[in-house]
């Protein structure tokens, strides 16, 4: 291969490299506010992010839809393993997804989640938080008219509103384990 071809052939990917750079400097990170949101949660219908962060702590974790099997693992071992010791320092767990809240009251009671699953059905934490991707044909597995999906994401924002700690796995990689997250609280 010439040095020329080498060079046109490099050129891909160092734009790739940098829309990739841009993405994550977009991304949420600590210091960022949380927005003034109000979510559908899946059994109790909207709860107000500024309402709830008066009484505590925010640990949001974001997932695609209920039928996700790797989010399906995490919010199950979040059950067991994390909300018993949130719950001990005064922190709200909520599993956040843009599909409609009647999909996400199957996977509520599947593992008898104790937490909040809302759904953010208009985006405005995953746009705020630029977590979102688009997923064409989503729409319909979410119900709802937009076909973007959020990065499995944690994010930790204290009682003021500010983001304490961001977790966001572009990668596909797991969810992260409960110990990291209790540290970053």
């Amino acid at each position: 291969m010439t040095a020329a071809t080498q060079r046109a052939t490099a050129r891909p990917v160092r734009g790739a490299e940098l829309d990739r750079d841009d993405i994550w400097d977009r991304l949420v990170k600590p210091g960022d506010r949380l927005p003034s949101a109000v979510l559908l949660e899946a059994d109790l219908g909207p709860i107000h992010l500024d309402r709830l962060r008066l009484t505590g702590s925010l640990v949001l974790i974001f997932f695609p839809y209920a039928s996700s099997e790797p989010a399906n693992a995490a919010l199950s071992d979040y059950e067991r393993r994390l909300y018993p010791a949130l719950a001990d320092m005064n922190a709200h767990l909520l599993a956040v997804s843009p599909q409609i809240p009647a999909r996400l009251a199957e996977v509520k009671r599947r593992h008898e989640l104790s937490y909040f699953v809302a759904a953010d059905p208009r985006h405005q934490l995953i746009d705020a938080f630029n977590l979102g991707f688009h997923a064409p044909g989503a729409d319909v597995l979410l119900g709802a008219r937009r076909s973007i999906l959020p990065f499995p994401a944690v994010v930790v924002a204290d009682r003021s509103g500010v983001v304490r700690h961001a977790d966001v796995r572009p990668d596909g990689a797991a969810y992260p384990q409960p110990s990291q997250i209790l540290a970053a609280l």
